[in-house]
């Protein structure tokens, strides 16, 4: 892709200093982390101190003042590397902290939008549950509000940064009588599961936040990708939230959060094609040093024709997913095509880390390369925030809308 269409020098800086850390910091753990399941507190606390938790914000609210495609770059660079840190800032910057930047008070922005844009504490987006994956208006968790409290009860799935996060926005049905309209938000405060750590390290709590009684995180899930990314259940047991930590108006949480989904699947795009240039970029190493047959394997038609395919996609998926940033960035809809790239990048991912593994042989199917790695990870980004078959039911009402019109 030709950087000029979409780069100046600033979002261009951007990308060499995220490669470099993601190089130099990210690459040496990622495999261990993984392996482990473990949490890198340690690289969170550098991402925080250079501005990766807070790139969009202004620097009023904490944040480092760049803007939506400077984001992008910043998800798609850490991707190449490792796709569990870059969903830590993708899930906290887009659906931990958007929100009350988008539809929160003054009140609410200057009281966690700082701690949140800062890196200080991790925040998280509670809408998936048990019986409400793809049909979000299927929400059980209820708020009944009595003397200036919402009583929350209910619970969360696989809710990104659960257990390590202090910050929280979740749905809750306020009236059942009036479906998806009767949907509200709240922001919710819990302490991390990992307060020792955190203490020590000097990141991901904050004293001045109180944790609400009654709101806990579940087991951690052990997942097939995504395996250094904290994924939990949200827990809800008579959780008494103060009236003013409602987001936004009363019965608007679910439209308010479909929104928020919108910007959300642009990131997901963005993820995704890091994660196929990182299998691309594997790939062409190990394909001009292996030889077979007395040749480097890239010499032979069937391995370039892989090769070129994947480029072809990538730059392909490349130019939907920034533009679907541009349109985003310069205020024009972008909902089709923010569904479009997370759509057409999410199984591009599948595609060529499924290459890369063929073009690997038998190693790439053990952990001496990460190829293996990518292709785990790179699966749910066709499930999260959107399955594929949900964002072609997007995309159809687009179209349909559009001829309607």
């Amino acid at each position: 892709m030709d950087d000029s269409l979409y780069f100046d020098e600033q979002h261009l800086a951007v990308r060499d200093m995220v490669s470099a850390f993601a190089r130099e910091h990210v690459a040496p753990v990622a495999a261990t982390h993984d392996e482990d399941s473990t949490f890198p507190w340690e690289n969170v606390k550098k991402m925080g101190e250079l501005g990766l938790l807070g790139v969009p914000w202004p620097e009023e609210v904490g944040g480092a003042g760049f803007d939506t495609i400077s984001f992008m770059i910043a998800i798609e660079e850490l991707a190449k590397v490792c796709a569990s840190h870059s969903i830590t800032i993708s899930a906290h910057t887009t659906l931990g902290t958007s929100p009350i930047l988008s539809f929160g008070t003054r009140a609410q922005i200057e009281k966690y939008v700082p701690l949140l844009a800062g890196g200080q504490v991790l925040g998280g987006f509670g809408l998936t549950e048990e019986a409400a994956g793809s049909d979000a208006g299927g929400t059980r968790t209820t708020a009944v509000k009595k003397d200036g409290y919402y009583v929350l009860n209910g619970s969360k799935r696989f809710i990104t940064h659960a257990g390590v996060g202090e910050v929280f926005v979740v749905t809750a049905v306020t009236d059942p009588s009036k479906g998806t309209k009767g949907i509200s938000s709240f922001i919710l405060n819990k302490d991390s599961v990992d307060l020792e750590t955190c203490r020590a390290l000097g990141i991901g709590h904050a004293d001045g936040l109180t944790a609400m009684p009654g709101f806990t995180a579940g087991k951690k899930e052990d997942k097939l990708g995504w395996r250094a990314s904290d994924t939990r259940e949200l827990l809800f047991d008579n959780v008494e939230v103060p009236a003013e930590n409602l987001l936004g108006t009363e019965g608007l949480g679910f439209i308010n959060f479909m929104k928020t989904l919108d910007a959300g699947r642009i990131g997901i795009a963005a993820l995704s094609l890091g994660i196929a240039q990182g299998a691309l970029e594997e790939s062409l190493k190990y394909a001009s040093v292996r030889k077979q047959f007395g040749a480097a394997i890239a010499s032979f038609q069937g391995v370039q024709f892989q090769l070129s395919d994947m480029a072809t996609e990538i730059e392909a998926g490349r130019h939907l997913m920034y533009h679907a940033a541009w349109l985003s960035q310069n205020g024009k809809p972008f909902g089709k095509e923010a569904a479009m790239a997370k759509l057409f990048c999410s199984e591009l991912a599948m595609r060529a880390t499924i290459k890369a593994i063929q073009i690997h042989g038998g190693y790439g199917y053990t952990k001496d390369y990460p190829v293996e790695r990518y292709m785990r990870d790179a699966k749910i980004c066709e499930i999260g925030e959107g399955t594929s078959e949900i964002q072609r039911m997007v995309i159809a009402r687009h179209l349909l809308k559009g001829l309607l019109a």
